[in-house]
């Protein structure tokens, strides 16, 4: 008896263990998904604001010198 407690002891520290760390990669995830959003938000107001100007920009003046 005294044997399996110490195996569920054993296995709860364990699961505390992973629990711990999959919290904290849902942290930095959660982290990296908020800064994606500020900056797609970003790119979309910078579009908009592009777009107002009546001037359509051309993709080919995006190009490096060499092509």
């Amino acid at each position: 008896m005294e044997q399996r407690l110490e195996a569920l002891e054993i296995k709860a520290s364990f699961t505390e263990d992973l629990v711990d760390k999959l919290d904290q990669i849902i942290i930095r995830q959660q982290r990296t998904l908020d800064a994606l959003v500020n900056e797609l938000r970003l790119l979309r107001d910078q579009a908009t604001t592009a777009g107002e100007g009546g001037t359509q920009r051309n993709l080919r003046d995006d190009l490096p010198p060499h092509y």
